[in-house]
C-alpha cells in the first residue's frame, strides 16, 4: 500500500486552489461540493492545496510553508491524490491508483456506479438510527459485529445490494438471533499469492474473527484478513476455536 486512504473533512475550511481552465474548474466544483472555502495561494490559514496546472514552482512554494499539495497530472509532486468517487451519501467509495491512471479509476467508478443501489446511503442512515437498538440487542461487541456481518452478507436481510435493504432493518433486528455460534472453517490455499485466493476464501478472510495459520502462510495472505482479526500461528487446527468465525489456513 503506497498511501493511507483517508476521508478529510474540509467543510467550512480554506483550501488553496491555483491554476485556471477546465482542470481548475473541475477541482473547484469538487471542493465546493464538499463544503470547502476555496482560497488563493496567499491565504495563511489553509493547510492543503490543489495546484491544478501541476506547476512545480508553485508546489515548491506551498510545500515550503508546510502545506500538503495535490499537483494535477504530477504524481511525483503530490502529497495526496484525489480519487474517483462513488457518492451514495453518507456512503463514499474512493478509488485511487496513486496517480498511475485516472482513466482506470474512472472506469472502476463507472462499474461500481452501475452496481450499487441509489438507496445505499439510506441503508447507512437506517443503521445509524438503529445504533441504540443494535447495542441493546447485542451488548457484546463481538456478537454485535458478527450479527451485523451476517445481516449484510450476500442474501442477508440487509444485504447492501438487496432491494429494500434499508426498509428491512427493523425486521432484521426482530429476527436476528441474540448470539452467533462459533465455527472453524479450514481453507487450503492454492499458493502464497493473494491473487490465487478464491472468492469464497477472500470473503471469509474479510469476515473472520481470528485466523489460525500454518507458519508458511505468507504475510501477504494474512493481510487480506480484517485488520482487527487475531492472527495465530499454529502447527494444526485448534480443538476449540472460540466464538464467531475462525479460519484455519494451510498451503498446498
Amino acid at each position: 500500500m503506497r498511501s493511507l486512504p483517508v476521508f478529510l473533512t474540509v467543510a467550512g475550511r480554506p483550501v488553496i486552489l491555483t491554476g485556471a481552465g477546465e482542470a481548475a474548474d473541475a477541482k473547484r466544483r469538487l471542493l465546493e461540493r464538499a463544503g470547502a472555502i476555496v482560497v488563493g495561494e496567499e491565504d495563511g490559514q489553509a493547510r492543503i492545496a490543489i495546484v491544478s496546472d501541476g506547476d512545480a514552482t508553485t508546489v515548491a512554494r506551498l510545500r515550503a510553508r508546510g502545506i500538503l499539495v495535490n499537483a494535477t497530472d504530477q504524481p511525483d509532486l503530490c502529497d495526496f491524490t484525489l480519487p474517483a468517487i462513488v457518492d451514495r451519501e453518507p456512503v463514499l467509495i474512493a478509488i485511487g491508483t496513486a496517480g498511475a491512471s485516472a482513466g482506470l479509476a474512472k472506469a472502476l467508478r463507472q462499474r461500481l456506479e452501475a452496481m450499487l443501489p441509489a438507496r445505499l446511503g439510506v441503508l447507512a442512515d437506517a443503521l445509524f438510527a438503529a445504533r441504540a437498538a443494535i447495542r441493546a440487542h447485542w451488548p457484546d461487541a463481538g456478537d454485535r459485529r458478527r450479527a451485523i456481518d451476517a445481516g449484510l452478507m450476500p442474501g442477508g436481510l440487509i444485504d447492501p445490494l438487496r432491494e429494500g435493504a434499508a426498509d428491512a432493518v427493523p425486521v432484521w433486528l426482530c429476527e436476528a438471533g441474540a448470539r452467533v455460534d462459533g465455527r472453524l472453517v479450514p481453507i487450503r490455499l492454492l499458493s502464497g499469492d493473494p491473487e490465487d485466493l478464491t472468492l469464497r476464501a477472500a470473503r471469509l478472510l474479510g469476515e473472520a474473527d481470528r485466523v489460525y495459520h500454518a507458519a508458511d502462510v505468507p504475510a501477504v495472505i494474512l493481510d487480506r484478513a480484517r485488520a482487527d482479526a487475531v492472527r495465530i500461528a499454529a502447527d494444526a487446527p485448534p480443538q476449540q476455536s472460540g466464538d464467531g468465525l475462525s479460519l484455519w489456513l494451510s498451503l498446498g
